[in-house]
């Protein structure tokens, strides 16, 4: 090392030292290990008196959870446990890593809907797109990235979950009137259902449509007035367990020799998955399948499962916070833990649910620990209970699974677009179409792709209103801008700006362009300015800027210095007029050309 190398390494080190320090310091903050472990700041604030309403909360969510789950993982073309499995987990790992003690954490209808078409390959495609996912999601989560489900509008949300509620329903048609389906896709199942309709299982039929209307039913049990109202309202909380309790019992009990009326679930593995690394390699039919080859085979789901699972983490996490600031990263760093530490123990992607959610808040869930009762009660049903599992209809769990989906198509949003502004349709339209007959991943891709095109085409299109006006016998054009001018309409502007004066037939000889809104500007903007300035002189016409922000004047000043002669501030519109026509004086004005770095 050279002596001048070495003298500056002497001179840098204390400043690297420092900044090593800084760091440090900043990670080892109590605030920053709270941050990432919420459990270290409500776990030693927790209350006995909480325990018992968490204990009861859990207990509700697992009655709902454990027929879901089952239902889900046949959704997703897995055995049934692999939904339980997904759901023990991730009620373990969001009471650590989770910031709303609402959410709960486990497989849904559309992650069920999204991994369907890899796991009918393998189950190993399921459990590593869930360790894929979750590794996504925790970078972006510790990256702070949650900004980003901003740019994901409402009718894009509202669109994808109404096509995937409608996909999933018509998808179990043919299981709650006893049939098989050969697809989850909307048009092969329902083509499926009416070329089969000679084929339907009356039983089946009968004890879905039944128990389809049951649930319907007692959703609004807990409305009735009289008698105590807590019953009612945990009576049409625990309306899916009662679903299971039913038809499994009827199943059970009319099975003669080996003759059952209703088809059944049939077995679930017993017993705790093993804890094990996620499949980096399978094998199919005694094909060897590589990482790589899995990794092309899940393609464009490694993209739109992250998505999906954030978007719907962070939704929820909202619509529940109850006035609390929801730190979308946070939640993203949570979903993501569930999500690998779930790939240990052959886990399906999970995230958010906004059904089990809903219960664990009207349940009067206190803490997140209130997931622990829900898993417990998980793993207990996988311990205990998988014998009683087999006698589960098919018909019982389509009905669960379409009253689900049921309350998710929110027909009166299109309503309130329609109301409010109908351009928004056009987003939702693209989502809802292309998800219902390409695909969930394309279908949302498109959507926003749809939404982003829409803003740029406003951003390149701005307001603006360009009038003829007279003072004084004098007339000029007036041009009002009614947002800020970026790159994107700049060229807009100025082609709107020549073509008025050409259709004037040299009657106007003054623009001025209002600049009160035009708050900020760009280079290609400014560029825009001093060309328009020069091409309205060749058709002897003169340019002003009135009252422009000078920041946004000192943009175009500092490009063109003598361009300070056209902005004009603080005058009336009739002075600047008569100023400009008579030559009036005191009219000059002075921009100030300061940095805007």
């Amino acid at each position: 090392m050279r002596a001048d190398d070495d003298s500056l390494y002497r001179e840098q080190l204390p400043n690297v030292c420092n900044l090593v320090t800084d760091g440090g310091r900043k990670l080892c903050r109590p605030t920053t290990v709270t941050n990432k472990f919420p459990i270290l700041s409500w776990l030693p604030r927790y209350r006995t008196e909480y325990l018992a309403q968490d204990f009861i909360a859990g207990f509700t969510v697992g009655l709902t959870t454990i027929p879901q789950a089952i239902a889900y993982g046949v959704v997703a073309g897995l055995e049934p446990q692999y939904g339980l499995y997904s759901a023990f987990m991730g009620c373990f790992t969001y009471i650590i890593f989770g910031s709303c003690k609402d959410v709960t954490i486990a497989t849904t209808a559309i992650m069920a809907l999204m991994v369907h078409q890899y796991a009918i390959i393998s189950p190993d495609y399921a459990v590593l797109a869930c360790f894929l996912a979750g590794c996504i999601i925790l970078v972006l989560g510790l990256l702070n990235m949650g900004v980003l489900v901003r740019f994901i509008s409402i009718p894009v949300i509202t669109g994808f979950t109404m096509s995937a509620a409608t996909t999933i329903g018509s998808a179990q048609i043919n299981n709650l009137m006893g049939l098989s389906s050969p697809s989850n896709d909307l048009l092969p199942a329902w083509k499926n259902f009416f070329t089969h309709l000679t084929s339907i299982r009356r039983w089946d039929a009968i004890l879905g449509v039944l128990t389809l209307v049951f649930l319907l039913l007692m959703k609004h049990v807990k409305d009735i007035k009289w008698g105590n109202k807590t019953f009612w309202k945990y009576l049409a909380l625990a309306r899916n367990a009662l679903a299971v309790i039913i038809g499994t019992y009827l199943a059970y009990a009319l099975s003669r020799d080996g003759n059952q009326p209703f088809r059944v679930t049939g077995n679930i593995t017993a017993g705790v998955p093993p804890f094990r690394p996620p499949p980096f390699s399978t094998t199919i039919d005694g094909t060897y399948v590589s990482f790589g080859e899995m990794i092309s085979t899940l393609g464009p789901s490694l993209g739109s499962i992250p998505m999906i699972a954030i978007l719907e983490i962070v939704a929820i996490s909202k619509a529940f916070s109850k006035g609390k600031i929801v730190d979308a990263s946070q939640e993203m760093v949570a979903l993501g833990m569930c999500n690998i530490m779930g790939s240990f123990v052959l886990s399906m992607p999970v995230t958010g649910s906004f059904t089990r959610t809903a219960v664990n808040n009207a349940s009067g869930v206190r803490t997140p620990l209130g997931g622990a009762v829900t898993g417990c009660l998980v793993l207990m049903a996988l311990a205990f209970l998988t014998q009683t599992f087999y006698y589960i209809p098919k018909a019982t769990l389509a009905a669960i699974i379409i009253a689900a989906m049921i309350s998710l198509v929110e027909l009166h949003k299109i309503t309130d677009m329609w109301k409010s502004k109908r351009r928004d349709l056009l987003p939702f339209l693209v989502t809802i179409l292309t998800c219902l007959f390409w695909s969930l991943e394309y279908g949302i891709l498109c959507g926003i792709v749809a939404n982003l095109v829409y803003i740029l085409y406003s951003s390149a299109r701005p307001q603006l209103n360009i009038t003829v006006e007279k003072i004084n016998g004098h007339e000029f054009g007036l041009v009002e801008v009614k947002q800020k001018l970026d790159y994107a309409c700049a060229e807009y502007v100025k082609e709107k700006v020549v073509r008025f004066i050409n259709q004037q037939n040299g009657e106007t000889h003054l623009i001025v362009l209002k600049g009160e809104e035009i708050n900020s500007i760009d280079y290609t903007v400014a560029m825009n300015i001093i060309t328009l300035k020069e091409d309205l002189e060749v058709l002897h016409c003169d340019l002003v800027c009135w009252n422009w922000n000078m920041g946004s004047a000192g943009v175009v000043c500092r490009l063109k210095p003598e361009m300070r002669s056209i902005f004009k501030f603080n005058y009336a519109i009739e002075e600047l007029v008569a100023a400009h026509f008579d030559g009036s004086p005191n009219t000059s004005s002075t921009v100030t050309i300061a940095s805007d770095n």
